[in-house]
C-alpha cells in the first residue's frame, strides 16, 4: 500500500504540473464551456491514475446520472476521492468549494477554469446568498450543481448533519434533485495518506423535487443518504475495533 500510494502521489503530482501551464492557454482561446472541460479532464486523469496505481475501482448503482441538465446533486463526502471522481459522471458540472481551495499552489489556479462557486463557510447567511446567486446562474447555463451538504468530509461508514442550502438553491430555482452516495472513506481516509485498495461503491438516487419544507426535505434526502451509506460495504481503509479489548473508559458522561 505504501508503494502503491507513493506512485499515485509521483504520477499525480506530475501530471498536475505538466497541466498547470496549459491553464492559462485555456482562460485565453477556449470558451467558458470548453474550459469546464477542460478542467475535467485534469480530474478524470487523476481518478483513473488513482484506479491503476492504488487499485481502487468503482462499483456503480442506482439510477442514471443526471448529467447535462440543470440539477441540484447532493453527495455525501468523506474523501478527496470524489472531488476527483464525480468528473468521469458529469463532465460539466460546477461544484460548491472552499474558497481556501483556490489559494493552493497550482491547482488553485486551475480550479477557477470549472466555475465553481467558492465559499467562505464561516460566513454563515451570506455564504448561504452566494450559494443562491451564483448557483441560480449555473444553472440556468444548464450545468448540475455539485453540493456537498455536510461541508466537511466524514469517516468511513458515517454522515453528518445536513445543511438545508442544497434544497434551498434547488427549491428557489425550481430545478430537482439527484442524491449520490457512496464509501469513498473506507479506501481514501480522512488524514491518511495510504490508499486502500479495494471498490467504492457510488450509487445515485432518483431525480426528484423538492416537495415540502426546506427542513423537512433536507433531513429526508440525509436518511436517505445516511441509510444507504451505512448499508455499503466498508474496504480495509476502515479501523476494525479490537473486540477483546475493553472499551475505554469516559472521565465525563456523554452530554
Amino acid at each position: 500500500m505504501v508503494l502503491r500510494s507513493t506512485l499515485f502521489y509521483v504520477g499525480f503530482t506530475l501530471w498536475t504540473l505538466a497541466y498547470a501551464p496549459l491553464t492559462p492557454l485555456a482562460w485565453l482561446l477556449l470558451s467558458r464551456t470548453q474550459r469546464i472541460a477542460f478542467c475535467g479532464l485534469w480530474a478524470r486523469v487523476g481518478a483513473r491514475w488513482l484506479s491503476w496505481s492504488c487499485g481502487i475501482g468503482v462499483d456503480v448503482q442506482g439510477e442514471a446520472p443526471a448529467r447535462d441538465r440543470p440539477v441540484v446533486l447532493v453527495c455525501n463526502h468523506q474523501s478527496a476521492l470524489e472531488t476527483l471522481l464525480l468528473w468521469r459522471y458529469f463532465p460539466r458540472m460546477a461544484v460548491v468549494l472552499k474558497a481556501e481551495l483556490l489559494r493552493l499552489p497550482v491547482i488553485g489556479w486551475a480550479l477557477p477554469l470549472a466555475w465553481p462557486i467558492a465559499i467562505q463557510r464561516e460566513a454563515g447567511r451570506k455564504a448561504l446568498e452566494q450559494v443562491l446567486s451564483e448557483g441560480r446562474k449555473r444553472l440556468e447555463a444548464g450545468l448540475p450543481v455539485l453540493i456537498f451538504p455536510e461541508g466537511t468530509r466524514q469517516a468511513c461508514g458515517e454522515v453528518g448533519r445536513f445543511h438545508q442550502s442544497a434544497v434551498q438553491l434547488a427549491r428557489t430555482c425550481g430545478v430537482p434533485i439527484q442524491t449520490i452516495a457512496l464509501n469513498s472513506g473506507c479506501f481514501w481516509p480522512k488524514g491518511q495518506w495510504r490508499k486502500y485498495p479495494g471498490t467504492v461503491r457510488l450509487e445515485f438516487g432518483p431525480v426528484v423535487p423538492v416537495s415540502d419544507s426546506n427542513a423537512r426535505f433536507t433531513a429526508l434526502l440525509e436518511a436517505r443518504i445516511r441509510s444507504t451509506v451505512e448499508a455499503m460495504p466498508r474496504g480495509p481503509g476502515f479501523p476494525v475495533a479490537d473486540a477483546s479489548r475493553p472499551p475505554r473508559r469516559r472521565r465525563h458522561p456523554p452530554q
